[in-house]
């Protein structure tokens, strides 16, 4: 029970976290926002108020599972920057490894939120 309660905390904490900076250093996110896609900072901040809405909604009961299921569409939403992160990684200056790598713990991340929002 306690670790379930850690680890809430934590995915909450990484995600309120990764929110803020959005807002504190969007230069980090608009980076890696593929070219294609239009009103790039605007994207960043909406990102960013549904990162924090989503890590602060996974601690009250009634609002975890509608924040683990808004979190599971944003990690989903977001992967396309995780990918044009990981093929301009150069430019960026990000070793190749840390790049890619990344791509597959989107997987456990994924599972991470998912379990999360369904505990009780």
């Amino acid at each position: 029970m306690m670790l379930r309660l850690i680890s809430r905390y934590t995915l909450a904490l990484i995600f309120v976290s990764a929110g803020v900076w959005h807002f504190v250093h969007p230069a980090t996110y608009l980076a890696i926002m593929p070219p294609q896609l239009p009103q790039p900072l605007a994207l960043v901040y909406v990102s960013g108020v549904f990162e924090v809405l989503g890590g602060l909604g996974l601690l009250p009961r009634r609002t975890r599972r509608w924040a683990g299921g808004g979190l599971l569409a944003l990690l989903v939403a977001v992967f396309p920057a995780n990918v044009y992160m990981a093929l301009i990684h150069a430019e960026l200056g990000i070793p190749g490894w840390a790049a890619w790598g990344r791509l597959p713990l989107q997987l456990p991340l994924l599972w991470w939120v998912w379990r999360a929002s369904r505990q009780r």
